[in-house]
């Protein structure tokens, strides 16, 4: 599951330049002056493969009334929200009184808070840091977030890095295929979920906003062991107002996260919008598999269904490999069938293929069409092996590969995809150079050659190549 991270603290001690640090972003507004910050502020982050969730909040100090009293409580929200909790201080004004309210009230909330004194630059961290220790924290961190100095060596210790326990602790818990049900509001997502279980097992009513929180339904289906997870329905940002609302995104992308294989709910009767394919993305960054159903496909005419599967195919050009299924999860027309599209992703997402295979594979395709020269020189991809599953990474070895085009990469990516038979998963390549035995080394006449050059230059020829003595520097 994605860990939702919560930063919170007095007004300037480094909240949005943290978060922009840990984003990689400038999406929070940073300025020398405090209370700038005011609503909650939700970015993602990535840190060695691990994908995260920030939020940033105003300042607190513990007495606040009127507009500080809001910010307030969408912090307190936040905190409620979060997996983990920052706790900044600032490390040049020291320990104050607003510091210790803010240090109670977190330890009245019950979540595990870790300290972080920022602003340690310039100044001996641990005499910065000596004062709050009082505050009781069994953590704490000593950064300079303006110089991205300190935030490393914490993530280390925050984010789980054995991504196979997660992923065991996440089987244990939840059996066999895990498939997200994600969608805009009011797309069918609920109805789906109940028709595919055979049972009203989720509540359904003919309003946007009626699931809330995802929800995770283990349960066996001819043999097989499946775990749906229906989620809420994800609008667009500007038309996000409520807390709950917010929160509810959240663990829709923790669902994406979670699921083998998602099935992304399209609404027929308004056609394709932009909100999918901002859906799609999510999925597609997620490495996950990913199956279209274009549901109330029942009842329209057929002009109308001829325009919208025109519409489908037009837009989703870019998803052939994907299965796209037009159902009825009201009357359960076409949902059955979506059963066999599911198994074939996940199968895919988590093939084995052997190294010799691959290798086979990528020395076919090279032969068939030989990658550009580059500097007068070919690129040369030697052999590949597979480096993970769901989504599957293949690991391709050779020379000059950071000059690869797109194109030839996207050419490997559909012959490899062809012959190994991905269905509804992508396929993540990933590009690596050998180490050149001659770097750190310059070539060096020896005083014959040296006046054999000077000669032919003199008269006016090209110097012959010369066989030299390679010696380190």
């Amino acid at each position: 599951m994605t860990p939702v991270i919560a930063l919170v603290g007095r007004p300037n001690v480094g909240k949005s330049t943290l978060f922009n640090q840990m984003t990689r972003s400038r999406d929070a507004l940073v300025a020398d002056f405090p209370g700038l910050t005011r609503d909650r502020k939700y970015g993602e982050g990535y840190y060695e493969g691990q994908r995260f969730i920030v939020i940033d909040t105003g300042g607190l100090t513990g007495d606040e009334q009127g507009l500080d009293l809001e910010m307030a409580r969408q912090s307190m929200q936040a905190v409620e929200e979060a997996d983990i909790v920052l706790f900044l201080v600032d490390g040049r004004a020291g320990l104050t009184a607003g510091d210790e309210l803010i240090a109670d009230n977190l330890r009245r909330s019950g979540k595990t808070a870790h300290l972080v004194v920022n602003k340690t630059d310039g100044q001996d961290p641990d005499i910065a840091a000596s004062d709050f220790y009082s505050l009781g924290f069994e953590s704490t961190f000593l950064i300079a977030a303006s110089h991205n100095r300190g935030i490393r060596s914490m993530l280390d210790l925050l984010l789980p890095s054995d991504e196979e326990q997660q992923e065991q602790d996440r089987a244990d818990r939840y059996p066999g295929i895990r498939i997200g049900v994600v969608g805009r509001p009011n797309v069918g997502k609920s109805t789906l979920v109940n028709r595919m279980l055979g049972e009203d097992r989720v509540v359904v009513y003919d309003m946007p906003g009626t699931t809330r929180d995802s929800v995770y339904i283990p349960y066996e289906r001819l043999g097989h062991q499946y775990t749906l997870i229906d989620t809420a329905g994800v609008r667009r940002r500007k038309n996000v107002r409520e807390v709950v609302e917010k929160f509810s995104i959240i663990k829709t992308l923790q669902a994406i996260d979670d699921a083998h294989v998602v099935i992304l709910v399209i609404d027929a009767r308004e056609g394709l919008v932009d909100q999918d394919l901002h859906l799609i993305g999510f999925v597609l960054d997620a490495g996950r598999s990913l199956v279209i159903a274009v549901n109330k496909w029942d009842g329209m005419d057929p002009e109308d269904r001829a325009r919208v599967k025109e519409q489908v195919q037009r837009r989703l050009d870019f998803l052939d490999y994907a299965d796209k299924h037009y159902i009825s999860a009201l009357h359960g027309s076409g949902v059955g069938v979506m059963y066999e599209s599911v198994q074939a992703c996940y199968e895919s997402a988590m093939a084995k293929w052997p190294t010799n295979r691959l290798t086979a594979i990528l020395q076919d395709a090279v032969a068939q069409h030989q990658p550009p020269m580059v500097h007068g020189r070919r690129i040369k991809l030697r052999y590949a092996h597979q480096g993970g599953s769901n989504p599957p990474v293949i690991v391709v070895h050779g020379n000059q590969v950071d000059a690869l085009p797109g194109a030839y990469k996207r050419y490997l990516e559909n012959t490899f995809r062809k012959v190994l038979n991905v269905t509804g998963s992508p396929i993540r390549f990933e590009f690596k150079a050998g180490e050149n035995p001659f770097a750190g080394k310059v070539d060096r006449l020896t005083p014959r050659q040296k006046v054999k050059k000077d000669n032919d230059l003199k008269q006016g020829r090209r110097p012959k190549k010369q066989r030299q003595k390679s010696v380190k520097r």
